[in-house]
């Protein structure tokens, strides 16, 4: 039953937003800048104005959704008398209420997205681990998870870069997952995946174990300035082929992309490659291609600065390529358990059938705890 406290608490939480998001401030910054976005001259530079565009679009989103709660929770109010006077019924004031905190409850978890970066779609590699045929498989059914979860979420996808394997599944695969905040929900997958089950490759019917290691990094656009050192980079071509191994065209029109890269603090060189077969225009590929670039850069410079947050909460919660964050168990018994936050979950096939927002959630979630700490 919903009482008094319950509207008191969500009232109390509604402020704390409105003050944590700025809502008058950004009020006043979105008419000051409506103002100048009407200025004849407002395009002449169509890139600094298509940047602040997103940014006015950004502001105006929090606004217009906290202006939403505040009126659903002004209704919850008015309907809370109508119940206590018995003018309507419980089920209409639940109803009410849960459509109320789940407004609440989605916008507190959408500003744990705060971090740079977090708004920005997101490029997600996949790469088999050893194992052969058992992990190419592997990895296939991860990217079925996670195409199945960016649908349901009304992400675009597009395959930029598809290797088959040489009896089944996948030896890597590279997915642009297009849409607002793709990167913040998706920045915890960076790992490895475990998977125990019977082997259908196996006569004998043996329990066998794959693994498939997980990359994700913001894909950069116009608003993120990154130097590329032009004479750091160079380029092969190669044909395409497709996932079922077939020619796409006869022309070479897939390119890897080798950048050398050096930390400026460190002086530590290493090499950057990117493969990219998307389109069957070798022009549009190396033009993506150094998108991804740019995006890794950015990523890197990311991690950069949040190297010294890092070494703080460096209570094995640190998330790095080749660690293992998952696993997904079908035999003996039926369980998907996060390594990190203890999330688990007996339904399995909902899991592979992209159903994943309870880890995504949960990782966020610890790790916004453990920033809060620092």
């Amino acid at each position: 039953m919903i009482t008094l406290d319950n509207i008191k608490d969500i009232e109390l939480r509604i402020h704390h937003l409105y003050e944590y998001l700025d809502i008058e401030k950004k009020q006043i910054e979105i008419l000051n800048e409506e103002e100048k976005s009407s200025d004849p001259s407002f395009w002449n530079d169509p890139k600094k104005a298509e940047i602040f565009l997103k940014e006015l679009k950004s502001k105006k989103k929090w606004v217009d959704v906290y202006m939403e709660l505040k009126s659903l929770h002004e209704d919850l109010q008015v309907l809370f008398d109508f119940y206590k006077s018995k003018e309507i019924s419980e089920e209409e004031l639940n109803l009410n209420y849960l459509q109320t905190v789940g407004l609440l409850e989605d916008i507190e978890f959408k500003n744990m997205l705060s971090s740079e970066g977090d708004d920005f779609s997101a490029v997600l590699q996949i790469t088999s681990g050893a194992g052969g045929t058992e992990s190419c498989d592997w990895a296939s059914m991860l990217m079925r998870m996670y195409i199945m979860w960016a649908e349901s979420h009304n992400y675009r996808i597009k395959e930029l870069n598809y290797q088959s394997g040489d009896v089944a599944g996948i030896k890597t695969v590279t997915l642009e997952i297009e849409g607002e905040y793709a990167f913040g929900y998706l920045k915890g997958e960076n790992g490895v995946h475990r998977l125990v089950r019977i082997s259908p490759f196996d006569s004998n019917a043996k329990r066998h174990t794959s693994f498939a290691s997980v990359y994700v990094y913001p894909l950069a656009d116009d608003s993120i300035q990154v130097q590329v050192n032009q004479a750091a980079l160079s380029w092969d071509t190669f044909r395409s082929s497709g996932a079922g191994g077939q020619n796409v065209n006869k022309v070479e029109t897939g390119v890897r992309l080798r950048y050398k890269h050096k930390d400026e603090d460190s002086g530590v060189e290493s090499e950057i490659i990117i493969e990219n077969t998307e389109s069957r225009s070798q022009l549009q590929n190396k033009e993506k291609a150094l998108q991804l670039l740019k995006s890794r850069l950015f990523e890197m410079e990311l991690e950069k600065r949040n190297a010294k947050r890092d070494e703080i909460e460096a209570s094995k919660m640190k998330i790095e390529w080749g660690s293992q964050i998952r696993n997904y168990v079908m035999h003996p018994y039926r369980l998907v358990k996060d390594v990190r936050t203890g999330t688990e979950t007996s339904d399995v096939d909902s899991v592979m059938n992209g159903n994943i927002d309870d880890f995504l959630k949960s990782y966020l979630m610890l790790m916004g705890q453990k920033e809060n700490n620092v």
